[in-house]
């Protein structure tokens, strides 16, 4: 368990110290809103305050509620990916990896919501421009690879059995 234990606080370091410094730039260098164009019709740096989940989920829910699920549900998940951790074999590190990058994902965002009270989202794509993704950050990226390895890796096993 220590070895998987390092494996994932150095992933999830790594992911919430660049999710962290991404932020803190969009932050300091743009007003709320603005934009920069990087691929012409389908990727600007856009600085958005996100109050809900990844992709903008849950961000029209009554304050209320945002405040105390987004409080609450981080911390579980992270220990029920300590328990999940547990479990699995100490040579399987893409599922360690898939596990570690939801883990830091989840504290990055986490962060934000304790710091400001909204999670800083900045990668805006859009094919253009006439169909756009919510924006998003680093965090909500690592949340959604982990979760589609740990779903490929979950469809292989059943596979196999």
């Amino acid at each position: 368990m220590k070895l998987k234990l390092i494996y994932l606080f150095t992933v999830s370091g790594i992911l919430v110290a660049l999710d962290q410094i991404t932020k803190i730039w969009v932050q300091t260098r743009f007003q709320l809103g603005e934009s920069i164009e990087v691929i012409s019709g389908y990727f600007n740096l856009t600085y958005v305050q996100n109050p809900g989940a990844a992709f903008g989920f849950l961000a029209r829910s009554p304050e209320i509620f945002r405040e105390n699920f987004f409080l609450i549900i981080p911390p579980l998940a992270m220990i029920l990916i300590l328990y999940f951790l547990k479990t699995v074999k100490d040579n399987d590190h893409i599922q360690i990896f898939a596990l570690s990058a939801v883990f830091g994902g989840a504290l990055g965002n986490y962060i934000d919501r304790l710091r400001v009270g909204y999670v800083i989202d900045f990668l805006d794509f859009h094919i253009q421009h006439v169909y756009s993704w919510p924006a998003f950050n680093v965090a909500d990226s690592a949340i959604v690879c982990g979760i589609i390895i740990l779903f490929i890796l979950s469809f292989k096993e059943s596979a196999r059995s």
